[in-house]
């Protein structure tokens, strides 16, 4: 790369910026004695006017209300799931005016042995053309002692509705909704099944 002469112009700034430099010694080393220390602020600083600082600056977003509960009350899932039998049946059922067909009774079950019942009475059910059918569970005991892992209150009232959704019994199983007061209210499930094919 070859270097391009300067012009007049910048030769004579050159000349100027030149005149005002001393060399530097490559003997002499760095003192850290030598340096002054930076000055103390004074005391009498004005302070910042902090209403002008708001109006410069725009105005902070409202924080939103977040929820930690991560996934809905058990009531709350089964009456927002959406209506897959006939809808004034539905209305019926959910006020206790049709009367269920069979029902079983999970009392005192632990889940292996209320898995596999249940499964046998609803296959059953369906086989038999049953359409509407009461699985008791019951509300559960409070057996939460307060540790570090929180225990559920009502292990199989919870674990029923998602035996029900799940294969094999979700091919045979329409719909699914807390029963009414006069049939076990939150402890019990309606169980509408599908028609016999």
């Amino acid at each position: 790369m070859t270097r391009r002469k300067l012009s007049p112009e910048e030769e004579a700034l050159w000349r100027k910026v030149t005149e005002n430099t001393e060399a530097l010694r490559a003997r002499e080393t760095f003192d850290p004695d030598a340096v002054a220390p930076p000055p103390k602020p004074s005391a009498a600083r004005p302070k910042p006017d902090l209403n002008k600082l708001n109006q410069t600056f725009p105005p902070k977003p409202e924080r939103r209300k977040t929820s930690f509960d991560l996934m809905p009350s058990l009531p709350d899932r089964l009456q927002a799931a959406p209506v897959q039998m006939d809808r004034k049946a539905f209305a019926k059922m959910t006020r206790g005016k049709l009367k269920p067909e069979g029902r079983i009774d999970l009392h005192g079950m632990t889940l292996d042995r209320a898995h596999g019942v249940l499964a046998t009475f609803i296959l059953s059910a369906h086989k038999s053309g049953k359409r509407l059918v009461l699985v008791i569970t019951g509300k559960g005991k409070n057996r939460d002692e307060g540790g570090p892992i929180p225990v559920r209150h009502g292990v199989l009232r919870h674990q029923v509705p998602q035996w029900l959704a799940a294969p094999p019994l979700s091919s045979v199983v329409m719909q699914v909704s807390q029963a009414h007061v006069s049939h076990g209210g939150g402890g019990a499930y309606y169980v509408y099944l599908r028609r016999r094919r």
